[in-house]
């Protein structure tokens, strides 16, 4: 019995999003951890889920959504150099050095693990090499969508996997720290399930000189978790 592409696509789709792909998502907070030992607390889940929301609608859904939709554009042109352009542009937009490198080592975690079963992809191992030149930093929106791509997963598919991804990092890092339990955890997961789809909606198809990204707030609370001495996540 054979199975339809369209659902290997999908079975792809789910591998990429799992915990158990070694991205290395799930290991950040993006500074949720240095909010959870300050006096701004979150202390329930809206808090969390509305916290969720601005990061979503004002920091990865206009840079790296629309990162990974021009990534996908060239990658199905084979047009390496302006892969590479619009991996150091989203690279320089990421105003904080423990989030810049956070993002490449999840980026180039996740191309080295599909290189190693996708051998045969020109862009794939085209953009590795570029990495290894140092002319592009494999930062994870333009990593996600040269994989996705490998894998035939859709570019509107891989901007949901990718937001919905950020969203239970957030989720995993609340619960680790003891923020709220599992089943409110669910929740917020599924009020969030209409801006992840309006922030694909409005982003994947921004024109590279349309990114934009304002969260100052966001931008102060990871640079809090950057200084601290102690810390059980990367970002």
């Amino acid at each position: 019995m054979s199975i339809h592409k369209a659902s290997i696509e999908e079975i792809s789709m789910l591998q990429l999003s799992d915990s158990f792909f070694p991205s290395g998502m799930y290991t950040t907070s993006s500074g949720l951890e240095a909010l959870y030992y300050s006096n701004r607390k979150i202390t329930d889940a809206d808090g969390l889920r509305d916290l969720i929301k601005v990061y979503l609608e004002h920091q990865l859904g206009p840079a790296d959504c629309s990162a990974l939709g021009n990534s996908y554009q060239h990658i199905q042109r084979k047009d390496l150099q302006k892969l590479v352009e619009v991996d150091n542009i989203i690279f320089s937009m990421k105003l904080i050095e423990e989030v810049r490198n956070a993002s490449t080592r999840s980026g180039t975690q996740v191309l080295r693990c599909v290189s190693s079963f996708r051998t045969d992809n020109s862009m794939l191992n085209g953009y590795q090499e570029a990495i290894k030149d140092k002319r592009a930093s494999g930062v994870y929106p333009v990593a996600l969508a040269v994989s996705s791509n490998a894998l035939d997963i859709p570019m509107y598919k891989a901007g949901l996997m990718m937001l919905y991804g950020f969203s239970v990092s957030m989720v995993g890092a609340a619960l680790r720290l003891g923020v709220l339990q599992h089943f409110d955890g669910q929740r917020i997961i599924h009020e969030l399930k209409p801006t992840i789809s309006d922030c694909v909606e409005k982003n994947i198809d921004r024109p590279l000189t349309s990114m934009w990204q304002f969260a100052p707030d966001i931008d102060m609370l990871q640079i809090a978790h950057e200084r601290m001495s102690s810390k059980m996540f990367i970002t």
